[in-house]
């Protein structure tokens, strides 16, 4: 009874792993019809695809921030009882006078406690409580990361494959999405990255909306008030400057449809949302709070009554695309700043057809030269390892379909220097092999010794190159991290099918070489 051989098993087990996950990316390469299983989705630079370069508005976010502080310091002096008025914003201060002078330092207890970042002055009963130095840069910091992290969120909510998203410079952000093929799929993304999604609920001033048509923005700012539009018949409405609560407090937005079946958006409110939802509709009653997104006003409606649980519904004559994009633009978050598309390139399907055709030609005659030369040299030992190589290829693609990596230039050109690297363990494995000969041993004796000696130097190389791939996949971005990843798997293969794999062949073939005595014809020149 033969002896179990555990490095041929595993080599058949990788054989037979690599070829059968590799199957659906290789049956969508060559027809696209074919579409199942996990995949290797192409880069931008292979199947083209939609490039930009946004800017970030960060004098926005610094505004928004105020307004957000605003919001928190009315909710609190409302909620202990402190009496103020004229309570307006003016950059990224704060503007009110107290009533009464018992609640000064009430007031300033409050501040210390609830709200961080800021300077409070003085003069008598006038405050100004504005952002501070620190607050201002750490805010637009913020808007800049946050940018990233949104846009990415609302891509992946999107479908789309491994978008590239990253902060480029001191403020943008660098957008990359393969596979935008039509105008009408490049728009529709291109609005929902820009989309700011700034829900906030806002109060009509019903002292003065009857002059809204007349009235300019001066004369509405100086009053604390803001006019804003409607969405569809662009009727003026003028609102409280500061609003009464605002898209941060969202925990859910969802697609739904009203009485007329027509798309809206229903959304879910956090539990301080909810209390000064609640508690502001109890106040009033009669009066209408105005729905505004994006700086329009979705619907004003009339609030009949308190309105508790904190849910509510913003209409619009929606079509179920524009409801679905809203909604995940909402669930992903308001972007703090709003961008602006500085620079966009779109990279057509034929260019990426080029780059494949011209990175296929690369990879075959490299692999082909690769595979003349060992073979050649090597005799049966290069045939040997460039089964291995082969093996190894289909290794790095089944891993790849598994993860759902997105494969770009770089990466091909990962997997050709693989090809290198693989052949080169095999490359030190066989000199070894072949002076062992040369100095007597027998072959089973010169393989061990081949494959022991030739071990660590193979083990050192790798991990060194294997420690290179994480530093360039942790802090790279995009085509780096698709290199590092796609040579990471290459080498970890190469390891499998160099040292186990060819060595099980060898096992195999061991008493055929003996018999032979024809180390020339298994080893190549050079050997005995």
């Amino acid at each position: 009874m033969k002896q179990f051989n555990y490095r041929v098993f595993i080599f058949l087990v990788a054989f037979i792993f690599g070829v059968g996950f590799s199957i659906p990316t290789i049956a969508h390469f060559v027809n696209e019809k074919y579409d199942f299983g996990k995949r290797i989705t192409l880069g931008l630079d292979l199947q083209g695809g939609l490039h930009m370069v946004l800017g970030v508005k960060t004098d926005v976010a610094i505004e928004s921030k105020a307004k957000s502080i605003a919001t928190s310091l009315k909710f609190s002096m409302d909620e202990n009882d402190i009496i103020y008025d004229n309570l307006s914003i003016q950059g990224n201060a704060i503007k009110f006078e107290l009533l009464d002078n018992d609640d000064v330092a009430k007031l300033k207890g409050l501040i210390s406690k609830d709200i961080q970042g800021v300077l409070i002055k003085e003069n008598g009963l006038n405050f100004t409580v504005s952002m501070s130095p620190e607050e201002i840069a750490k805010t637009k910091q913020n808007a800049i990361s946050q940018a990233v992290e949104t846009i990415r969120n609302r891509l992946d909510m999107y479908g789309l494959a491994e978008p590239t998203v990253a902060k480029q410079g001191e403020d943008k952000v660098l957008v990359e999405i393969a596979g935008v093929k039509t105008p009408a799929d490049e728009q529709r993304i291109r609005d929902l990255i820009a989309k700011s999604a700034h829900l906030q609920m806002m109060a009509v001033d019903e002292e003065r909306a009857a002059r809204v048509t007349t009235m300019s923005e001066a004369e509405a700012s100086s009053f604390g008030d803001v006019i804003l539009k409607d969405v569809v018949t662009s009727q003026p409405y003028l609102l409280k400057d500061v609003p009464v609560l605002d898209g941060s407090m969202l925990t859910d937005a969802s697609v739904g449809y009203n009485q007329s079946n027509q798309a809206v958006i229903n959304f879910e409110l956090n539990s301080q949302g909810a209390k000064i939802f609640g508690d502001f509709s109890g106040k009033s009653v009669g009066k209408r709070m105005a729905i505004v997104l994006d700086d329009k006003v979705y619907s004003a409606p009339v609030i009949n009554e308190r309105i508790g649980g904190g849910k509510g519904q913003i209409s619009g004559n929606f079509t179920q695309q524009e409801a679905h994009d809203i909604a995940i633009a909402l669930r992903s978050g308001a972007l703090l700043a709003p961008v602006i598309i500085e620079e966009k390139r779109s990279i057509g399907p034929s260019l990426g057809a080029d780059s494949i055709e011209a990175s296929l030609m690369a990879l075959t005659f490299g692999f082909l030269a690769v595979v003349l030369f060992m073979a050649i040299y090597y005799g049966v030992a290069g045939v040997i390892a460039d089964i291995a190589v082969i093996v190894n290829i289909f290794l790095i693609v089944a891993f790849m379909s598994l993860f759902g990596a997105t494969l770009t230039l770089p990466g091909m050109a990962g997997i050709v220097l693989t090809i290198g690297i693989a052949v080169d363990s095999n490359i030190i494995i066989n000199e070894r092999v072949r002076e062992a000969l040369r100095q007597g041993m027998s072959v089973k004796k010169a393989l061990n010794d081949g494959y022991s000696n030739g071990m660590r130097a193979i083990l050192d190389s790798n991990i060194t190159q294997v420690l290179a791939c994480i530093i360039l996949y942790a802090y790279g971005t995009g085509a780096i991290k698709g290199f590092a990843l796609t040579l990471s798997i290459g080498i970890l293969a190469s390891m499998l099918t160099a040292i186990l794999g060819t060595h099980g062949i060898y096992d195999v073939l061991l008493s055929k070489i003996e018999k032979s005595k024809n180390y020339n014809f298994w080893f190549g020149l050079g050997g005995k």
